[in-house]
């Protein structure tokens, strides 16, 4: 099978879908990787690192989809990219389909199939795909947060941790799931007092197992946010519902209640938000402010890391990309973790959540293929 890795087009984004030791271990199945020049520059890997590797170096995106049986990538295809989609392709990536109706409109006119590496998994909480992503924008949550709450970026004026004598901030986590326990941890290691509210009191109480003492674990209803928003100096929406958009909590209304400079990173952008007043910002241009609070909407959190992003996605990748060039998309039959990726095939919906999201018919995987 031929293997096409293009470079990402989205602004700022340094990731790249494959490691040399990918190439490598491709070539050594027999099949055939072209990679687009200068693809791994962001993440420090050069064309002669994947040309030692096996890898043909391509001169530009429009080959490595003309001739690629397989395109693996990072982040969704942009509108640029979807005329150079063709019927019978296999793209595997970031698709978060449930955001956008004209990516997905575009997938099932071209033809091509869809696998979206978030809902890789058991269809519950074990998604494997997403889970290191998640740990990097967690832990950058913190990162980007402290540095907006400076006054010179429109925050409060505060250090996150506080010193002697002064409070430190009031860190607000919606949702405890892994982008979640990662902010948490990284706060409260910073020495803020942090609130982790979600609706799974099972995952409440695994957290107030292993959190430190200035974590507080929180049952998530409406009375509670809107509590929590007033106490807040940094929230972090990382609230996630597989395939799914992400449900809205914060209300533009309650964007009253909040400290005026307070600032706000929704790491569930690339789902739609769990922020009303969220919308989607670029590295370049990250923060917006609606009612004296700061909005923080990068949709690409881990590609400012492209170094560690890259190494910690391409480990989790390559297996799947490994199966995926032995057995095409008939892989899905065999492999149920593989199955629940596939959102999109030869022009149908098969990802349930992204169905319900559009109004749009969901076909069952396993019938389009064994027809």
């Amino acid at each position: 099978m031929k293997i096409g890795v293009p470079k990402e087009v989205k602004p700022d984004e340094y990731r790249v879908a494959m490691l040399p030791v990918g190439v490598e271990e491709l070539v050594r199945r027999g099949h055939h990787v072209l990679i687009q020049s200068d693809a791994g520059q962001g993440s420090g890997i050069t064309n002669d690192q994947y040309a030692a590797s096996g890898a043909v170096i391509a001169m530009n995106g429009d080959e490595i989809f003309a001739e690629s049986d397989l395109v693996v990538k990072v982040k969704e295809p942009l509108s640029q990219e979807w005329p150079l989609l063709r019927k019978g392709q296999i793209v595997f990536t970031y698709f978060h389909f449930a955001a956008s109706l004209s990516l997905t409109r575009a997938v099932m006119e071209s033809g091509a199939t869809a696998i979206a590496y978030e809902t890789i998994g058991d269809g519950k909480r074990h998604l494997p795909l997403l889970t290191p992503m998640s740990e990097v924008a967690g832990r950058m949550s913190i990162q980007e947060g402290a540095k907006y709450l400076e006054k010179p970026f429109l925050g409060r004026g505060i250090l996150l941790a506080g010193v002697p004598g002064v409070h430190p901030a009031t860190v607000v986590v919606l949702g405890g799931g892994i982008v979640g326990a990662n902010a948490a941890k990284i706060a409260a290691g910073l020495g803020a007092n942090v609130f982790v509210l979600d609706v799974n009191v099972d995952r409440l109480r695994q957290l107030d197992d292993i959190m430190p003492p200035n974590v507080t674990t929180l049952f998530s209803d409406r009375h509670m946010i809107l509590e929590s928003l007033r106490q807040a100096d940094l929230v972090i929406g990382s609230v996630l519902i597989p395939g799914a958009r992400a449900p809205q909590l914060v209300r533009a209304e309650d964007l009253k209640i909040m400290k005026p400079g307070a600032v706000i990173i929704d790491v569930a952008i690339d789902q739609g938000g769990c922020i009303e007043t969220s919308r989607p910002t670029t590295h370049s241009a990250p923060t917006f402010v609606v009612d004296d609070v700061v909005h923080y909407g990068v949709t690409n959190m881990p590609g400012a890391v492209g170094r560690t992003s890259t190494y910690a996605l391409c480990n989790v990748t390559l297996p799947y990309i490994l199966e995926l060039a032995e057995k095409g998309v008939g892989a899905a039959l065999s492999n149920s973790y593989l199955a629940r990726g596939v959102s999109i095939h030869a022009g149908n919906v098969t990802n349930r959540a992204v169905a319900q999201t559009f109004g749009l018919p969901c076909h069952e995987l396993d019938n389009l293929l064994t027809s």
